[in-house]
């Protein structure tokens, strides 16, 4: 037996066999965290007794069993692993049970898929998942694997005296006499996190270094964070005023990376916040907000009814909304302490409405304020209009001639603080989406001109293309405070587990780069991206792709126009849907999993799905080379978006961006569809659907059908 924080109890067959079970027991109470409640206590010493009754009545006794063994990307522990033969044999028991719930099935199906994906010594194993309701009268009488030809048996259930036929009947299908590696429980263990699940797991006190891989010389997600948190130090024992700007790829961990900041500088190890050290995460992007507030809430919930906590769901959701927040919000905040009207267009407290604190001074009590997506701050055009008008997040305060942009005015907000404050930008390449979203270099700009005693801290990459035009270095060349680093960029996306270059694929897809169909063929067979031009052939590979509590969707640019002829529909706005769309489970129509709602880069910027189909419409086309861009006008027709004008410019930005969230949103592979059209005419020989013409979509199919994408 080992003393493994990976599990609460292991042994060989033998010792466990004639060890006294009140010893087992004792062991699994000892290494529980916390104390074990009696329904906890009472199933272990069932799951002992059947167990040992189990491997009793196998012939050979040479192999391992462990209880509680932890799978960190879940949150949730194994009941039983029992490394036997060669096989990886995943046992969840349900104690009391008479029936199989699908539920429980997908349960113990997703531990199977986790060792499968993440965990090194499992990898290459047959692993058996078997579900035991203790009670259940009916056992499986066929073992088969997975049509995915990776090792996976498909579940087996059966009551808690059909454990041992089962094992033998998987041993006499797949006979194997060599061992699993008896360094199995250490394994290296690489998950890839939802940002829901990470953000659960976070919010539960672990580190980003158990729910995520880290395979150092890959990812730098652990570097990064070390790396602010040394900026907070040392602005704290300077007195000194940060900005530190953190680049990275979609999907590369810059919304995990800000979650975990906010937390460890909040509680610094401890279970309570500490005193006057608080971190605030803060996003324009409301679903993802929502999606993640009421995710914590329901999880922290869960929780605490399983611990025996009395509360209430409101409880819970009031506890999350204290850490992730709207940033609207928080500028609505300090707009009620400035002097209303502006006046000579400066920022000023007004002292009656503001109460000055000894360090804080007027700002708000966080040192430390994380904005994630800066690159969508808004324009000083679109707040001015905003707040001209009174807003529409139930601020009904008025600002007329308000004289900044929204980055400015969030920098004057931490510059309020007497003593010390660091902000922290989580930057996203190419991803602005929205008219009036100002980019990175609105930021710099503020900097420059308003706050030249503010260190900065900046990534390398930030002086590309990509980010404020290229113009970083240009707009930085005469900022003495100015300090780069490589540990403030994240180059490699944890969405995507079995493609790591698909933002570059995606990236040279949209720029028609020459390495285009290479990155293509070097990822296809790890992540499977096909093309189609049939919904329903889109809808059947994605349910026949996603095993377990998987997630699908179907994904649409807001300017699409013309999907309701594919028995499409738009999700409607609004968070509370955004919430059902990411969180229902697959018996619950709102749930994404019905591909019948599709979201859009909106509602989806910044949280993932297993699967995606990208429905690419008629509003951005492959033509001669290049992409054209087009809007619908409501009824009638396509125009399309011509001209050199900035706002031209930007609109056409916006909507390649569109493309490259939607593309990057998948974690384990998608399809994307390109419509084939109408191509029927009227009796009269009139286009039966000019909306829908052939020709708007075949450029596009064409270009990527040339990049080796397969089609179905």
């Amino acid at each position: 037996m080992s003393d493994n924080p990976r599990c609460l109890y292991d042994n060989n067959l033998i010792n466990f066999i004639y060890e006294p079970d009140v010893s087992i027991l004792g062991e699994l109470c000892d290494r529980y965290h916390g104390d074990a409640k009696t329904t906890t206590r009472e199933a272990w010493k069932g799951e002992i007794a059947v167990m040992k009754d189990t491997l009793s009545h196998l012939a050979d006794k040479n192999g391992c069993i462990i209880f509680e063994y932890d799978i960190p990307r879940l949150g949730k522990r194994i009941d039983v692993v029992l490394l036997y033969r060669g096989i990886v044999f995943c046992i969840e028991f349900k104690a009391g049970e008479s029936s199989i719930l699908e539920a429980d099935v997908d349960q113990v199906l997703d531990y199977a898929l986790d060792l499968k994906n993440f965990h090194k010594f499992s990898s290459d194993k047959v692993i058996v998942p078997i579900l035991v309701a203790t009670n259940y009268s009916g056992s499986s009488d066929e073992v088969k694997m997975s049509v995915y030809d990776d090792k996976v048996v498909n579940p087996l259930v059966t009551g808690q005296n059909g454990i041992a036929d089962l094992i033998c009947l998987v041993l006499s299908k797949y006979p194997n006499e060599e061992p699993v590696d008896q360094n199995w429980i250490i394994s290296p263990y690489a998950p890839t996190p939802t940002i829901i699940e990470a953000a659960k797991s976070l919010y539960e006190n672990h580190s980003v270094e158990n729910i995520t891989r880290h395979e150092a010389d890959k990812v730098s997600t652990d570097r990064t964070i070390a790396y602010i948190l040394d900026i907070i130090k040392h602005s704290k024992e300077n007195g000194e005023k940060s900005i530190c700007f953190v680049t990275g790829v979609p999907g590369a961990g810059k919304t995990l990376v800000g979650l975990d900041v906010a937390i460890k500088q909040t509680y610094q190890g401890k279970n309570e916040p500490v005193k006057d050290e608080g971190a605030v995460y803060l996003s324009g992007n409301g679903p993802l907000v929502a999606v993640l507030n009421e995710a914590l809430a329901q999880d922290n919930y869960k929780r605490c009814r399983e611990e025996g906590i009395s509360k209430k769901i409101t409880d819970s959701r009031r506890e999350v909304s204290k850490s992730i927040q709207i940033i609207h919000r928080y500028r609505d905040n300090m707009l009620a302490k400035i002097k209303n009207p502006v006046e000579n267009g400066v920022l000023e407290i007004d002292p009656a409405k503001a109460v000055k604190m000894e360090e804080a001074g007027f700002g708000e009590v966080e040192h430390v304020a994380i904005f994630d997506e800066a690159q969508r701050s808004w324009t000083h055009k679109r707040l001015a209009d905003y707040l001209k008008c009174g807003g529409t997040y139930g601020n009904k305060l008025k600002v007329p001639n308000f004289p900044v942009s929204e980055a400015a005015f969030l920098i004057w907000s931490l510059d309020q603080r007497e003593d010390w404050a660091t902000i922290i930008c989580l930057v996203g390449g190419g991803q602005e989406i929205n008219t009036g979203e100002a980019g990175i270099s609105e930021w710099i700009k503020a900097i420059n001109e308003d706050f030249p005693h503010w260190k900065v801290y900046i990534s390398p990459k930030l002086t590309e293309a990509e980010y404020a035009e290229g113009r970083v270095n240009e707009l930085l060349k005469d900022n003495w405070n100015v300090t780069y680093s490589d540990d403030l960029h994240l180059g490699v996306s944890l969405r995507s587990y079995r493609a790591e270059k698909l933002s570059a694929f995606v990236h040279s897809l949209l720029s028609f780069n020459d390495n285009a169909a290479e990155l293509y063929a070097e990822i296809k067979d790890k992540y499977p991206i096909k093309l189609t031009r049939d919904m329903d052939k889109a809808r059947r590979w994605l349910h026949e792709k996603v095993r377990g509590t998987e997630r699908t969707c179907v994904l649409v640019t807001k300017e699409s126009a013309r999907f309701k002829p594919l028995a499409i529909h738009i999700l409607p706005s609004g968070d509370e849907n955004a919430v059902h769309w990411f969180l229902e489970d697959k018996i619950d129509t709102r749930s994404s999993n019905y591909l019948e709602d599709a979201a859009t880069e909106i509602q989806v910027q910044g949280l993932e799905l297993d699967y995606t189909c990208v429905l690419w419409d008629a509003d951005m086309r492959y033509e001669n080379s290049e992409w054209k861009f087009y809007r619908f006008n409501g009824n009638t027709k396509w125009n399309e978006i011509i001209g050199n004008t900035e706002n031209k410019q930007e609109q056409m930005k916006y909507m390649l961006n569109a493309y490259r969230v939607l593309l990057t949103r998948a974690r384990a592979g998608m399809i994307i569809c390109i419509p084939e059209g109408n191509p029927r005419k009227t009796p009269n020989g009139f286009w039966e659907d000019s909306t829908r013409l052939p020709e708007y979509y075949n450029g596009t199919y064409n270009y990527l059908k040339s990049l080796g994408i397969e089609e179905i």
